[in-house]
């Protein structure tokens, strides 16, 4: 996939979910990714460090002008810890862990993160209110419940399939409660 065909697809996806998440300014958008399964490989086996630059820098056009932050989540060897700017970890009161990311451990997207964030951390855990997993790469643990699929009018970014989900409050109370 090339650069061009990349940003195009990816801006679109990401559009779709702000469309129906209705994020303010302030909050958090989770990206869960596998450049392996872009570039049509297998997830871990393929990273690609020019993707996931590309990727990272789509997003930032897309976020930064609406004050959302990004959060990159990373694989499994890492513990899926996120790579967010310190000022959104210091804000949130999410605790800072001992991680750099690297291609084989963080992934591809982690470490353009901490390339082109401004004062790069890993956190643990976060709560964002919206986000999309490029490779099925299981962001649900990350954003806020309750948790609503969202349907991107494209469904794959190369050869990785892409799902989303937003959040929405809770409905309490019963039958005669309004909301």
């Amino acid at each position: 996939m090339e650069k061009t065909e990349l940003k195009e697809t990816l801006t679109t996806i990401v559009n779709d979910v702000l469309a129906e998440a209705e994020l303010k300014p302030g909050n958090v958008f989770v990206l869960g990714c596998t450049t392996s399964e872009i570039v049509g490989g297998m997830i871990g086996k393929n990273s690609s460090k020019e993707v996931g630059e590309w990727v990272i820098e789509t997003l930032k056009e897309i976020l930064d002008p609406k004050d959302i932050y990004l959060a990159i989540q990373g694989c499994e060897h890492i513990n899926r810890a996120l790579v967010v700017e310190r000022e959104l970890a210091e804000k949130k009161d999410w605790e800072i862990v001992n991680v750099k990311p690297a291609l084989h451990a963080g992934g591809s997207c982690s470490v353009a993160a901490f390339e082109q964030f401004t004062d790069p951390v890993e956190v643990e855990h976060i709560v964002a209110q919206a986000g999309v997993d490029i490779g099925d790469t299981s962001i649900g643990m990350h954003v806020k419940h309750v948790q609503v699929p969202v349907r991107p009018s494209i469904k794959e970014l190369g050869g990785a399939h892409v799902t989303a989900l937003r959040s929405r409050a809770k409905y309490i109370g019963g039958p005669r409660a309004n909301y």
